[in-house]
């Protein structure tokens, strides 16, 4: 592919989501925060991933994350937005409001500020929640350090299209 907008190695990556949930006919929605719609933008390079990708939502904002997912707001104030238990609600909200099989959300402190003791620049948490599983809730966090906001977004949308492989 010569007519690409994002990086190879994430439109590479994107490629083996998009054919491996469409040979397992698993479609897909994403809850974005920090990366702003970056793993939806890498699934959509892909030629026919109208197949497996529902829909995505992008909230940004802790009131987006409550309006459009609902995250219960004792959440967001007893965790803040880039935990796991976010994420976690980001990702079961994401699949209440869609018709995927599999949710994939991601929050985090892309800097340059906005980092704190506990979480520092480079700190983002992913969950993803499967349809019909009521299991533990899969989560993860990821301390990038502070490669800079660009490069925070990108190993963000790698890892979360690392977990939209089924």
């Amino acid at each position: 592919m010569t007519d690409i907008l994002l990086p190879t190695n994430v439109v590479e990556l994107a490629t083996k989501v998009v054919e491996a949930n469409r040979d397992a006919n698993r479609t897909l929605v994403l809850a974005e925060s920090c990366t702003g719609g970056l793993v939806s933008a890498a699934i959509t390079e892909i030629p026919g991933s109208s197949s497996v990708l529902d829909r995505g939502f992008v909230t940004y904002s802790n009131e987006s994350k409550m309006e459009m997912l609902g995250v219960p707001q004792d959440i967001i104030e007893t965790f803040g937005a880039v935990s796991i238990a976010c994420v976690w609600a980001m990702a079961q909200g994401a699949l209440a409001n869609s018709n995927a099989d599999v949710a994939v959300a991601i929050s985090g402190v892309a800097g340059p500020g906005g980092g704190s003791a506990t979480k520092p620049v480079g700190t983002v948490v992913f969950a993803r929640a499967v349809r019909g599983h009521d299991g533990e809730p899969e989560g993860e966090l990821k301390s990038f350090g502070d490669l800079g906001r660009g490069e925070i977004r990108r190993q963000a949308t790698l890892c979360a299209l690392e977990l939209l492989l089924p």
